[in-house]
């Protein structure tokens, strides 16, 4: 990911700040232009929930170069309370101690540098309750 979009999405990815459609009441989870179950252009911000449970996982042992020392890792799709859901690393756990139904908590972490430009890419993981 860029710095540039980085910067423009700060928000959504430090707070977990998503919206929600003012025609439907669908929520979303990153932030859309048009909303796909109505048509809608009119949206209010939502906060989602901090705590979401885990719905399948994988785990990782071939990963990307940036993220080839730390294999193997787990991915997770996780969903929220309010039926939003998203695919995250979870962390600071082996994979054996992961599986569906568990419960999670968003952290805030380093997700990677960029390069030569020193930039250090943060967002959210999610980690067992």
């Amino acid at each position: 990911m860029s710095s540039p979009k980085i910067w423009r999405q700060r928000i959504e990815r430090y707070r977990l700040l998503g919206q929600k459609c003012k025609g439907c009441g669908k929520v979303y989870f990153p932030k859309r232009l048009v909303c796909p179950e109505c048509g809608g252009r009119d949206f209010g911000e939502e906060s989602m929930p901090e705590t979401g449970k885990i719905v399948t996982y994988t785990t990782v042992y071939v990963g990307p170069k940036f993220m080839e020392n730390d294999t193997p890792y787990v991915v997770a799709i996780i969903e929220f309370a309010n039926g939003v859901r998203v695919t995250t690393q979870v962390v600071d756990v082996s994979p054996e101690e992961v599986s569906a139904g568990k419960e999670v908590k968003f952290v805030f972490r380093k997700l990677k540098d960029e390069g030569k430009t020193g930039v250090i890419v943060y967002g959210y993981k999610a980690q067992l309750v």
